[in-house]
């Protein structure tokens, strides 16, 4: 009843305010009409009057961008002009970007440019180049827009409500980024643009330029049209960013507090910086021809997108169990820490680490069309199409790190973000190299390339009727491929470890301190200087890793750092000679292949003598069967001089072929009432599938025999403490599409040429949810015992439900005397109250004993906090119960500008997130064995990305008709970007990134 009494209430809010200006809008409308007021609009007037037509005309439900001028759209990149619509938001993370490649820790990891479109609340989104099927060779369906240069776009259009002739795969809602075409200028025509970003905290300049000719021609053969366009951009940004590790109960917390008060504190806080490099180019070119009732058109596309970052940080690896607070620690109402200086009484300090990092990313999409249509009488129309897409990328991320131990740490989390504290003696400390050990080195590589061949057949009878419009109907067939490769099995290997250094087990016989000449030099002295723009406390100094150590693919320093492990082995060799990682053999490629056979029906009608008022619409259906299979590997290596009593299973390299079908029947209906020219309502229904990304569908598992053991100190001989049989599987090559029933009304009220309000509600019930969860899967040892090894995959195993309202207005203040009239306002806001229900609901209020696949499956579904309690009430994924956007706009004689404020509400990022999970919990079950043991819980706090608004500004000043120059800048609010972990104390703060403000000059041509 609340999400219902809150829906109700913003389609109040949306109805007064049409009564109220209904007077004022009439006026404007009529004086419209007076041809003596005529004004002749550019610039960003003009496109904002063009989208409008665009939605008002559509047959669908559609939002639209146009660019101001030959690519010129209104940001810097077509994730940040999609986040300007009604219903789209954006992630600020790498979360959602590369899915399939890199080591997994995307969501702590900030996004320049923003990543992750999602259209009301959901990521099925499906993205088309001019209508046609475009995608990344990044293991999902959609391009990544951030790799797209909007220079060489036309417009994006955001289609929310399907009509059966397009392409199917789009639950959330369908983006199409369109470029321009010869025809759609009068004759010759070119623009040129040059431009220079700079970003105030990184306080670098990067250049990028565009240029653009088309040209037509009539001549006995026809008439023909040609047009190229070229791209290129880069920005160089940098990010500071912060984070506190999560809050594990303890009853021992503040040293000599013997009240066995149940205490929640975390094991530090720790701080990075990253810089990131991006250089993205396009090339678009397009050819048009037309003689009489034939007409053809061929394009070429292509993206390329290369980035470079790199990253210095320090983080915590205290044990959570042993350290303790000093007297005087204070504590919230919850038992949560606020104040206190942790120390580590029973280690030599309090655990740390340091890295650098480097990854580099490039991909390239190239897309080829070609179409040909013929109007064979006043009643038929026949199209063909055909296109072939190449997607490629290749990626590497690499990383060395240092250990060390400091004597304290001061946390004040009374603010947000909070604040670390370094006395002169700890910063002494941080700074002297003689502190720290060799501690590990990771590396990955990947490439992945995806093709597609589409070919299509339509036709259209167009009826001499009253109500009946046109009948088109359909075929479509696609043969895509799509492989991976990359590296696995230990991508991360320690170099010297505090839990391999012992006299029992522990291979080794000390750290690899830089103290030891054996071990100096290959580190450099880390400072964070004017650290969040200055509005933090500046960091300690601390020594990491030279850069050069992870630079390379794979790095050429990897075999002298892994030697440092055989200097202090206590029977060499304990790296066993270290190579790089595995990487393109058979083990390590995923072969995935997909193809589709569509049919579809649609019929379009209208009539002005059904209703009281003009009704229009089409109904259809589509009909689609997907075939899909895919190659890969089950891998378990035993291990090494097992012990007796350790079950033997032979080692496992099977390659796996899995095949999977299914038939979908998607109808549609879209209708239109239009009481006035200015005034009309739309309802559609229609079913929609997205089929799981590619990434998800890998058929590629690792399995772990991991075995625990301890040292008799009578014997000296190894005990077996304990064994565990686990798992990870990249995908599910037997996952089905996510289906979904919708339902949408719109209200649409256009008062001017660039005036409207409008109101949108939709209902989308989603079934087959594909989530992560805890499964089985079974290996038989040499006697012929069966063990199950607890793996967490893909499934179909939740459902859905995404209802709301969008609420949409815009206005230019015509009537308002001299300079003012140049006034307008643009704004929408997106309601969306959202419900997920899981296949097999948790029931239990506890996720322990740990490893077991009870307690696995109720931390994968419901979140399990460090205590061993299930968190649960969690909604869908990505959904922002509220959003808005809000632009003031000015455009007056040569000048034209704009200062836009976007904003979204907190969301659910992941249940089970790199950063917020691992086996440090303290088990508080107390049906549990091993209650109040170190290490008892594998916990998964949820992460939620919390709310986020950026002020952004453009100034467009037209000095001549074929000359302008244009100001822009972005987060001029310095906004910050905060995440947050669930626990049972409530939403903690969990990180905080700056990336400060970006300015940008741009010098345009036209001829």
């Amino acid at each position: 009843m609340k999400h219902l009494k809150k829906t109700a209430i913003a389609v109040g809010a949306a109805q007064i305010a049409l009564l109220a200006a209904g007077g004022a809008f009439a006026q404007t409308a009529s004086e419209s009409k007076d041809s003596s007021n005529t004004v002749v609009v550019v610039g960003q007037r003009a496109a904002l009057e063009s989208a409008q037509k665009r939605k008002q005309d559509a047959e669908e439900i559609v939002d639209s961008i146009v660019a101001d001028d030959m690519g010129k759209l209104p940001d810097k990149s077509v994730t940040e002009v999609l986040q300007r619509m009604p219903g789209v938001t954006i992630d600020r993370t790498m979360n959602r970007q590369d899915p399939q490649q890199g080591v997994g820790d995307g969501i702590m990891r900030f996004a320049a440019e923003g990543t992750g479109v999602s259209i009301r609340g959901m990521s099925y989104v499906r993205s088309e180049l001019n209508g046609r099927d475009s995608f990344s060779a990044n293991g999902g369906r959609s391009l990544s827009f951030e790799d797209v240069p909007p220079e060489l776009m036309a417009g994006v259009d955001v289609y929310k409500s399907p009509s059966a002739e397009q392409i199917e795969g789009a639950v959330g809602g369908l983006v199409n980024l369109r470029t321009a075409m010869p025809f759609d200028f009068k004759g010759f025509k070119g623009a040129v643009s040059a431009e220079a970003s700079r970003s105030k905290l990184r306080g670098e300049t990067a250049p990028s330029y565009s240029g653009m000719v088309s040209n037509r021609w009539d001549t006995s053969f026809g008439q023909f049209g040609a047009l190229i366009d070229v791209a290129r951009s880069q920005i160089k940004t940098r990010s500071d960013g912060m984070s506190v590790s999560p809050f594990i109960p303890r009853t021992d917390a503040v040293s000599g507090d013997n009240s066995g008060a149940l205490r929640w504190i975390p094991n530090g806080g720790s701080w990075n910086r990253g810089n990131f490099d991006r250089d993205r180019e396009g090339l678009y070119g397009a050819l048009q021809w037309k003689k009489d009732t034939l007409s053809s058109s061929l394009t070429y596309f292509r993206s390329k997108y290369e980035l470079d970052s790199t990253e210095a940080s320090l983080f915590q690896t205290a044990n959570p169990a042993t350290i303790v607070l000093d007297p005087g620690a204070t504590f919230d109402d919850r038992g949560a820490l606020l104040t206190g200086t942790l120390r580590a009484p029973t280690e030599p300090g309090v655990g740390f680490g340091t890295n650098t990092r480097a990854v580099g990313r490039a991909a390239d999409t190239r897309d080829v069309a070609w179409n040909l249509t013929w109007r064979a009488s006043d009643r038929w129309v026949f199209k063909t199409d055909l296109q072939h897409i190449k997607a490629k990328t290749d990626g590497f991320d690499n990383t060395v790190g240092l250990g060390g131990y400091m004597p304290k740490e001061t946390l004040d989390l009374r603010s947000s973000p909070p604040q670390f504290g370094f006395d002169a003696a700890d910063r002494a400390h941080l700074a002297n190299p003689a502190n720290y050990y060799w501690g590990f080195a990771q590396e990955h590589r990947d490439e992945a390339e995806a093709t597609q061949t589409a070919g299509r057949l339509d036709a259209k009878f167009i009826f001499d009727s009253p109500v009946l419009q046109d009948l088109r109907f359909g075929v479509r067939f696609t043969d895509r491929e799509a492989e991976t490769r990359s590296t696995h099995d230990s991508e991360w290997a320690q170099i010297t470890q505090p839990w391999a250094v012992g006299d029992s087990w522990q291979p080794l016989s000390q750290l690899a301190y830089l103290s030891d000449p054996r071990f100096a030099g290959g580190t450099t002295p880390v400072s964070f200087g004017n650290f969040f723009g200055g509005k933090m406390p500046t960091p300690p100094q601390f020594v990491a890793p030279d850069l050069s150590w992870s630079l390379g693919s794979p790095p050429g320093g990897f075999a002298k750092l892994h030697s440092y492990t055989d200097m202090v082995c206590k029977s060499s060799p304990c790296s066993q000679h270290w190579t790089p990682a595995k990487f393109g053999d058979d083990k390590g490629l995923n072969v995935q292949r997909e193809r589709t056979k569509s049919a579809y029906g649609q019929l379009r009608f209208g009539s002005d003598s059904w209703l009281p008022y003009p009704v229009d619409g089409n109904v259809g259906v589509r009909v689609v069967r997907t075939d899909m299979s895919a190659d890969g590997y089950t891998l378990f290596t035993p291990p090494t001089n097992p012990m007796p009593g350790v079950p033997i299973i032979p080692a496992q390299a099977d390659k796996q072929t899995f095949k999977n079908s299914y038939t979908n029947v998607l109808p549609s209906l879209n209708l239109r009432l239009k009481p006035s020219n200015e005034l009309q309502f739309r309802a559609a229904f229609s079913k929609g599938i997205t089929r799981p990304d590619f990434y998800q569908m890998q058929a590629y598992t690792t399995l772990s025999q991991d075995v625990k053991t301890h040292q008799d100190p009578v014997t000296n001989q190894a005990v077996l403490d304990s064994i565990s049989y686990k798992g990870d599987a990249r995908g599910n090559p037997n996952l089905r599409p996510v289906r979904a029933n919708n339902f949408d009304l719109t209200g649409e009220y256009y008062f001017g040429k660039s005036s409207s309000l409008t109101v949108a509600l939709f209902n989308k019930k989603l079934k087959d949810v594909i989530i992560g969860r805890t499964s089985t899967y079974t290996l038989t040892d040499t006697a012929g015992q069966p063990h199950d090894f607890l793996i967490r995959s893909q499934v179909n195993d939740a459902s859905g439900r995404a209802r709301g309202v969008e609420i949409g207005y815009q206005q230019y203040f015509d009537k308002l005397p001299g300079l003012l009239s140049g006034f307008g306002i643009s704004g929408n806001y997106t309601y969306i109250d959202s419900v997920m229900k899981l296949g097999h609901p948790v029931t239990s209020t506890w996720c322990t004993p740990k490893d077991t696949l009870d307690a696995n499956l109720a931390r994968d579904l419901a979140g399990c906090d460090t205590d061993g309690h299930v968190l649960g009430g969690l909604p869908m994924v990505g959904m922002s119960k509220n959003a808005y956007n809000l632009a003031l706009l000015y455009d007056h004689g040569p000048l034209s500008a704009r200062l836009a404020y976007s904003w979204r509400g907190k969301y659910l990022q992941a249940a089970n997130a790199y950063g917020t999970a691992d086996g440090s919990g303290i088990d508080r079950n107390p049906d549990s064995p091993n209650k109040g043991q170190a290490y008892s819980v594998n916990f998964a706090l949820p992460t939620w990305g919390g709310a986020y608004g950026q002020l952004d500004m453009g100034l467009h000043y037209k000095v001549t008709e074929n000359l302008s120059f244009a100001f822009e800048a972005q987060n001029l609010n310095n906004a910050l970007y905060k995440q947050y972990m669930q626990q049972g104390i409530g939403l903690m703060d969990r990180s905080a990134f700056y990336t400060g403000r970006r300015y940008t000059l741009q010098a345009r041509y036209s001829f």
